[in-house]
């Protein structure tokens, strides 16, 4: 296969390193093992319906305890009157929802759909100049939204990027990236940032902001590194760096699209029908429209998000609700990223680009490795290429893959802010997928395999293979409700389920998981694509 255009020998060579990654990272603890087995149709319909069940009356336990203690949380979080529903109160306390749906409202929604506009009308008169026209729209949209201050520090922290990028050192161009980034926990500069708006909202868009755009001037800097000098494809330059930091559909929030993907879509100069592009839109719009109506369903339905806030009634609450609130904060996260990643996903179709594929629904997952695959895979993407095999990857032994995953999440850990319940949070899916990878290594030994081959059937290698996916679910839905709700949420996680639940609750917690495993990794097995 030829190399793209513009695209390094050192630049290719990551790129089948990740591919290659990507398709052996697929297979998870016993799946080598259980690969193709397909269970009895009887059992797999049990455990699809059981799974149903556990959704179902976890969830109406949720709502009954959030009826039960509305006029509590009504009190000290001061639920909204709803609009939608009848007038149902509802959960304010998401903040990343909240903030996301009052910007839409106000202002971003507008400059989408202008994007829009000026896309398909460049596309159809000036196309060899879109990607400057687009840019230039999104500096302007930046302009209106992030006024002249906001502006100027992100166009700042790309030109200083991009010229420390000059020098073709990783070491430097990762210097400056971490840097930069660290200037938005600087309080006295925060400060500074602060007088610019007259509201929070405003400042904490800036800071979103910037927080992704440094992912992106990371990602042109370090391939800015591998290209060969003197014979440098022209596509490394500041005006496409310009176009690419900008480019408006993902510039408050992503995802993230690699630079190489970028300039490989946007040089193609390809026909497409208006007529066609609109039709995808108007059936992705109302994709999105449902994604959206059930996540306002949740949090009218089920203060998930104030219970979390609340540890006494958090500590009171029946295990069934527990484990309801655990099922419905998860969904909900996966809900509002299907909107926060649908929406610029659809606009980036329209202009002829190809968006990571969007989240996998997290009920159909059974591994640590699977979940950091399969819900970000823009970010999953960029700490394989970035981070994760330029460290060293798996290519220097175990103590080298354990380095190179440690400072991958050392990294997920400080991008997303550097709390300590990140921290927490990070060590934990460190630990899950060192674990993971331990048991696939083990397994796959030719001693061992011979002994499971000789004495577990196909379809017993099958319900081991999910036994010990209930196992890492359970640590991963633990690691994902820290990322969600802080320590201490995890804490009382683990002390009710796992040490006062010893071992009634803790058994048929991992039994319900059981079922959820065997309908996910059927779910993998049909529906994985390489």
């Amino acid at each position: 296969m030829a190399m793209p255009r513009g695209e390094s020998v050192k630049s290719h060579q990551i790129r089948k390193t990740t591919r290659a990654l990507v398709r052996n990272s697929q297979c998870v603890c016993l799946d080598d093992l259980s690969q193709g087995t397909m269970l009895p149709r009887w059992e797999l319909s049990f455990y699809l319906f059981a799974s149903l069940g556990f959704h179902l009356y976890s969830f109406y336990e949720v709502y009954k305890a959030s009826r039960e203690h509305e006029e509590e949380l009504d009190r000290q979080f001061a639920l909204e009157i709803g609009t939608l529903f009848g007038g149902l109160k509802k959960d304010p306390t998401d903040f990343e929802w909240n903030f996301w749906m009052e910007w839409g409202k106000q202002r971003l929604v507008q400059f989408l759909f202008g994007h829009v506009a000026v896309s398909q009308l460049a596309n159809m008169l000036a196309r060899k100049h879109r990607p400057w026209i687009l840019g230039a729209y999104g500096i302007w949209a930046s302009w209106c939204v992030l006024g002249a201050h906001g502006t100027a520090i992100i166009f700042l922290h790309t030109l200083i990027s991009f010229c420390v990028a000059q020098f073709q050192s990783l070491v430097l161009t990762w210097l400056c990236s971490l840097l930069l980034l660290s200037t938005l926990r600087l309080q006295d500069v925060e400060e500074v940032k602060r007088g610019w708006y007259q509201t929070e909202n405003e400042y904490y868009l800036l800071k979103f902001t910037l927080t992704v755009r440094c992912l992106y001037y990371t990602s042109f800097s370090l391939e800015f590194c591998w290209q060969e000098m003197p014979t440098g494809s022209s596509f490394y330059s500041f005006p496409w760096l310009v176009a690419y930091v900008f480019y408006y559909p993902v510039f408050h929030n992503g995802p993230i699209l690699s630079f190489p993907e970028f300039i490989a879509k946007m040089q193609q100069q390809e026909d497409c029908s208006l007529k066609s592009n609109l039709s995808a839109f108007a059936v992705g719009l109302a994709r999105l429209l449902c994604y959206w109506w059930l996540a306002e369903l949740m949090v009218h339905l089920m203060y998930m998000h104030a219970l979390y806030g609340s540890a006494s009634l958090l500590r009171a609450v029946s295990c069934w609700t527990l484990g309801g609130l655990a099922l419905a904060h998860v969904l909900f996260f996966y809900l509002k990223y299907l909107v926060l990643f649908g929406v610029p996903a659809l606009l980036m179709r329209l202009d002829g680009l190809t968006p990571p594929p969007l989240p996998r629904c997290v009920s159909t997952m059974f591994s640590f490795t699977g979940m950091w695959r399969y819900f970000d895979v823009g970010l999953h993407d960029f700490l394989i290429r970035y981070v994760y095999i330029p460290v060293g990857g798996s290519q220097h032994g175990l103590l080298g893959t354990l380095f190179s995953t440690a400072v991958t999440f050392a990294f997920v850990s400080f991008w997303h802010g550097g709390y300590d319940y990140l921290w927490c949070w990070a060590a934990l899916n460190w630990l899950g997928v060192t674990v993971e990878n331990a048991v696939q290594r083990l397994v796959q030994t030719p001693c061992v395999q011979d002994s499971v081959v000789q004495f577990l059937s196909p379809r017993a290698r099958r319900r081991f293979h999910a036994a010990l996916a209930s196992c890492s679910t359970s640590m991963l839905i633990l690691s994902n409700l820290v990322f969600l709700g802080g320590s201490q949420v995890g804490k009382i996680y683990w002390n009710r389920i796992f040490i006062q639940g010893w071992p009634y609750v803790t058994l048929s917690a991992l039994g319900f998981l059981y079922c959820y495993s065997h309908v996910g990794i059927a779910w993998a097995q049909t529906y994985s694509v390489d």
